[in-house]
């Protein structure tokens, strides 16, 4: 297929599809004549990742090009290309005062220690959760921090259906394929699923209270 007809299948303006070329991130067509190249399914298929990865889960181009290039040299195991995922959604650094950063980091410390969890220094998820904890202690809310293992252990009821998809793959590349893709767009999913259930919840619990602000 054309261009033309490459973007009217995959929905992706040929704008952004001879962008996504520069940037590597899509892999050339076949060239047949001087001025014709051919796309097949499987650059459909790219293109449906790429939009999913940038426009849902959220990444820039750059990160986005990251993960397709190990996506794409293969050379990876599976739990490799998930902590390639991981560290390519980075954190979110907020600089807050040396009290708060201090107690948060002992915060952290204390729950992957409670919890048994073998996470590295430089974990960018660590850095982020740091910065909540110290962020939630600036703002008053501490109190929130008292209920922090049971969001661990749901995270970790999270995690291990994750890494069970992943493990039942039964290739390398679609093990790596869905941890890259179930990373990315699972945090997008979960964030969904939470705020749909917070709206179900709160029609139970907060209903018949009538406190004003």
């Amino acid at each position: 297929m054309r261009i033309a007809e490459l973007s009217r299948t995959s929905g992706v303006p040929p704008a952004t599809i001879k962008y996504y070329l520069r940037e590597g991130l899509l892999r050339p067509g076949v060239r047949t004549h001087h001025n014709q190249v051919d796309y097949g399914e499987e650059h459909v298929n790219r293109l449906r990742l790429i939009r999913a990865l940038v426009d849902i889960g959220g990444l820039s181009i750059s990160a986005a090009a990251e993960l397709l290039t190990v996506l794409d040299t293969g050379s990876l195991s599976a739990r490799e290309a998930l902590g390639e995922a991981m560290y390519a959604l980075g954190g979110r650094r907020s600089p807050v005062g040396a009290e708060q950063q201090e107690a948060a980091e002992t915060d952290v410390d204390a729950l992957l220690t409670r919890r048994g969890w073998q996470i590295g220094d430089e974990s960018p998820a660590r850095h982020t959760l740091t910065d909540v904890c110290a962020a939630l202690r600036q703002l008053g809310h501490a109190d929130v921090l008292g209920v922090i293992d049971d969001y661990a252990a749901a995270a970790e009821a999270v995690a291990a259906v994750d890494i069970g998809l992943v493990r039942d793959e039964p290739t390398v590349e679609r093990m790596t394929e869905t941890a890259i893709v179930g990373t990315i767009l699972g945090d997008t999913m979960l964030s969904a699923l939470r705020r749909l259930a917070q709206e179900h919840v709160s029609g139970m619990l907060l209903s018949g209270d009538e406190r004003k602000g």
